[in-house]
């Protein structure tokens, strides 16, 4: 076991990230930036073997210093698995020789746990995730759009003020931090009018196309949000409507992040969106998702409490789960959260932002030209699918809570020897991975099984 441990971590060792600072680079002729990844994520949560004592934590510290691992964050807390115990969780900068104080950890806790970024091919490491809703400034710039560097077949790649002004849209992006207000846009009037295009095309088709939630939550956006044809809605105003809704919130993102960061964020209630707005040459089409396809596609589902409970469903099971498993499960949000059609008062309704946001698919996946199945998490995990076209196959599901519950059931045999659970009250990820903690869980289930008694009497009387 040891072995595979040194092996695991003889990359993080052989990085100078402690004295280096992570910083973007671009990658030549792309529209991305990545972050060094060397500079791994790793997390240790362990337990003394001992009960609890003054200077326990101290002498565990000494280990790090020993062997010159830097640290970049230190918790402890009573432990949830045994009593009279303390846990702690240490986030370690690749640096020293963190394999050694692995292995004399491991022969000095009774609970020890690897979280790590660099987790491909390593046994006995859980694929880092974070713990808290701060951690996502972790994530959030590894993978970004870079406004001064696009494809060369993007509508805005000759353009140089589209390109400077998208540069602008990811410097928000990157400098943003958890907590902080989403910093206020003035759209150009260029912007507007290609926004009051998409938005007088497909306001007109919603009412027909769209699903009952969807036209629900729209005029709602547009008395709270300043929707209308003239207006680009402020990310700010939105996600603080959709907090008052279901508890999401936005966060900036200047372009694609991996499927596991992505969906990681949808764990606690947090979609990325981006901020800009696509080429004014081809105002119903863009090669990447814009500020429309987000605030117009994505938005109003996410105001629902049933479709916001469904999107957290697919980001929990993402936690901790192998990189095959990541594949899947985003193969699952692209059939439904991108692209899902629903079953309703024996229609056909698309709810999927990538329909909702497109003035042709829109008409198009309901026009009977594609391969219509039920939403099936097992078989429509497997299921290839272009991204430049419209879609041969749609996935239909009868309504967002069944939906929910075949997620639900799929997650269940990802290979993960931990459950988890989304704390709303600290917004932390709780790893449950004891029979005491289940324990506790039960406990606070039948408190508010007795709550909803309770208050079915009171409607009795």
């Amino acid at each position: 076991m040891y072995t595979q441990t040194n092996q695991m971590f003889k990359k993080i060792e052989n990085s100078n990230s402690a004295s280096d600072k992570c910083q973007p680079k671009l990658l030549y002729g792309r529209n991305y930036i990545k972050e060094d990844r060397n500079s791994a994520f790793t997390c240790l949560i362990f337990s003394p073997k001992e009960e609890d004592e003054v200077g326990s934590l101290g002498k565990y510290l000494q280990l790090f210093v020993k062997h010159k691992v830097n640290l970049l964050h230190i918790e402890s807390r009573s432990s949830l698995r045994r009593p009279n115990n303390y846990e702690f969780m240490v986030d370690c900068a690749p640096s020293g020789n963190i394999a050694s104080v692995i292995e004399a950890l491991q022969d000095q806790c009774s609970y020890f746990s690897i979280i790590s970024s660099d987790h491909k091919d390593n046994m006995n490491t859980v694929p880092w995730f974070p713990r808290r809703i701060r951690d996502l400034d972790k994530f959030a710039n590894q993978i970004l759009s870079y406004g001064a560097e696009l494809d060369s077949d993007h509508p805005g790649f000759t353009d140089p003020v589209y390109r400077k002004r998208r540069k602008f849209f990811a410097d928000i992006a990157y400098h943003y931090k958890h907590g902080q207000p989403i910093p206020k846009v003035e759209y150009t009037p260029e912007e507007i009018a290609t926004w009051g295009v998409i938005f007088k095309n497909l306001t007109k088709l919603y009412p027909k196309y769209a699903c009952r939630e969807h036209n629900h939550v729209f005029p709602l956006l547009i008395e709270n949000c300043g929707y209308r044809e003239d207006n680009i809605p402020q990310l700010e105003d939105i996600s603080n409507f959709l907090k008052d809704s279901t508890g999401f919130t936005l966060r900036p993102v200047a372009g694609l992040l991996s499927s596991r960061d992505f969906l990681a964020g949808l764990a606690f209630r947090v979609f990325h969106s981006t901020q800009y707005i696509r080429h004014s040459s081809k105002p119903l089409y863009t090669p990447e998702p814009d500020v429309c396809h987000e605030i117009l596609g994505h938005v109003p589902l996410l105001a629902d409490p049933s479709f916001a409970q469904f999107s957290q469903v697919i980001g929990l099971a993402s936690l901790g789960a192998p990189d095959e498993y990541i594949e899947k499960l985003a193969t699952c949000f692209w059939f439904t959260v991108e692209y899902g059609i629903c079953r309703q008062n024996g229609e056909l309704k698309a709810y999927g932002a990538g329909l909702l946001s497109s003035f042709g698919e829109l008409e198009y996946c309901l026009s009977g030209k594609s391969e219509l199945r039920p939403f099936d998490p097992p078989k429509t995990s497997l299921q290839k699918y272009p991204i430049t076209e419209y879609q041969p196959v749609y996935f239909v599901a009868e309504d967002f809570d069944d939906a929910k519950q075949k997620m639900i059931k799929f997650a269940q045999n990802i290979p993960r020897k931990f459950g988890v659970r989304y704390d709303a009250y600290t917004q932390s990820i709780s790893i449950i991975d004891s029979k005491q903690q289940v324990e506790a869980l039960v406990n606070n289930v039948n408190q508010e099984l007795q709550i909803l008694t309770d208050a079915l009497k009171k409607l009795h009387h």
